[in-house]
């Protein structure tokens, strides 16, 4: 629901899978894939492990393209947080990551193509309700959350 500018909708909570991709999956490929095969079209995803190739990206606002940020090594996957909604009809994972190497230092971006598994742990709670479709923002250059007749709560 639109207030003031930002977009709302209640949900309830359908549960919590757990589950552990593949040594050499693509990470965010996985991820959407089992949304899609679960047919999960709202929810939040986070998770933990390691990567054996990383991969990012910054959101250029000036340029208004997502802008590739090269990891090399091997990374430990601190922090994974994301959300799933609809883009074109199916689900879509859209997640930010925050990585660490063998030094402790710390990096992160925006869930990219191109992360290769080497361990991972997910969690991911399917929320109950209309989903959140997203639709290109003239503002930002971005798919971001729209409000629709079909995701507009009655009063």
């Amino acid at each position: 629901m639109a207030h003031n500018n930002h977009i709302s909708q209640e949900y309830t909570t359908g549960g919590v899978i757990l589950c552990r991709l593949k040594h050499g999956d693509d990470l965010l490929e996985a991820l959407t894939a089992l949304c899609r095969d679960r047919e999960i079209a709202a929810g939040t995803v986070q998770g933990i492990g390691a990567l054996s190739r990383a991969a990012a990206g910054y959101y250029d606002q000036k340029d208004r393209v997502y802008r590739d940020i090269g990891l090399p090594g091997h990374w430990e996957i601190l922090s994974l947080l994301g959300n799933i909604s609809l883009r074109d009809g199916a689900p879509m994972c859209h997640a930010h990551i925050i990585l660490g190497n063998e030094r402790g230092e710390t990096f992160g971006g925006h869930l990219t193509k191109g992360c290769t598994v080497f361990a991972c742990e997910c969690a991911i709670t399917v929320l109950n309700g209309t989903p959140l479709n997203r639709a290109h923002d003239e503002t930002t250059g971005l798919p971001l959350w729209s409000v629709t007749d079909d995701n507009r709560r009655k009063p």
